[in-house]
């Protein structure tokens, strides 16, 4: 599958504002008497405590833009879906409260609007389906429920939890993964993708999938991010990372993901649920291998 790596959003600056008050200047003059006192005492020491230098700096060289007169592109050349929200039709969300929501129920209203991805012999994704009964009574994550674990985390800033919700794509090493907010009372999925994963993270509010790549000792990396203007999580990163390590196994070739459409009703506690650090500046692993 051809990577797509986006520019990265600028950073906003950073402004400094110096403030001088009465306990500032106090300080300084302490700090100027004790840097007299170590002139003092290096001096006596036989140090001459002069600056040393730390070697040649490189020369800056400023961008260069190649073939200036190619015409810009005016459409991408391949979609792996910037933008994916749709709303999970049949699953109310009592109280608005997203945690009511039964994350296994999510998932079986995904299989049932995709019966070409799940249902039937030669379906790429038939294994899901097979294992989805295993799940009742047991929780997610747990026997051969591929269903996995549920984590809340405020992913848009509105000051309430999103979930992030995974599931194996069975027969295979493929993981899907999700996230789904309210809106008016709706769950709405507003990011999709499925993968080979070696590993997923949340940190602050951003979504972080690692990858295996075919290339010895790297990794892909890809984070989303909530962008508010699009009202989905934009994938803001997409690289490639040198891990040290042995090189994986070849990467299955994505499948398009599915996003649910199905019609009927769903509605229950999400069992073996466990809440992610809302700290803006944990991590909690999502899932993997």
């Amino acid at each position: 599958m051809p990577h797509h790596r986006p520019a990265p959003p600028p950073r906003a600056d950073r402004h400094v504002r110096a403030r001088g008050t009465r306990r500032g200047v106090r300080r300084a003059v302490l700090a100027a008497g004790v840097v007299g006192l170590l002139v003092a005492a290096g001096a006596a020491c036989g140090d001459a405590g002069g600056l040393e230098g730390a070697g040649s700096t490189p020369t800056a060289v400023s961008p260069e833009r190649l073939w200036p007169d190619l015409p810009p592109a005016s459409s991408p050349a391949f979609d792996i879906d910037e933008v994916n929200t749709e709303v999970v039709k049949g699953v109310t969300v009592p109280g608005g409260a997203i945690r009511r929501v039964a994350p296994v129920e999510v998932v079986r209203r995904e299989i049932a609007a995709h019966p070409d991805d799940y249902d039937g012999s030669t379906a790429p994704y038939r294994g899901t389906a097979a294992r989805m009964p295993d799940c009742d009574g047991s929780g997610p994550e747990r026997g051969r429920c591929p269903v996995l674990r549920a984590y809340y985390r405020d992913l848009t800033g509105d000051g309430r939890d999103e979930l992030t919700l995974g599931f194996r794509l069975l027969p295979g090493e493929l993981t899907a993964v999700r996230v789904y907010t309210v809106e008016k009372g709706r769950l709405v999925q507003i990011m999709g993708w499925e993968d080979a994963v070696s590993g997923v993270e949340l940190a602050g509010r951003s979504l972080i999938i690692r990858s295996p790549s075919e290339v010895a000792g790297y990794e892909y990396r890809l984070q989303w991010t909530w962008d508010a203007d699009q009202n989905a999580m934009l994938l803001t990163h997409d690289e490639m990372r040198r891990t040290g390590g042995r090189p994986h196994a070849p990467r299955p070739a994505r499948t398009p993901g599915a996003t649910p459409a199905p019609s009927g009703t769903g509605t229950g506690s999400p069992s073996g649920a466990a809440t992610a650090s809302p700290s803006p500046t944990g991590t909690a692993a999502v899932g993997g291998r």
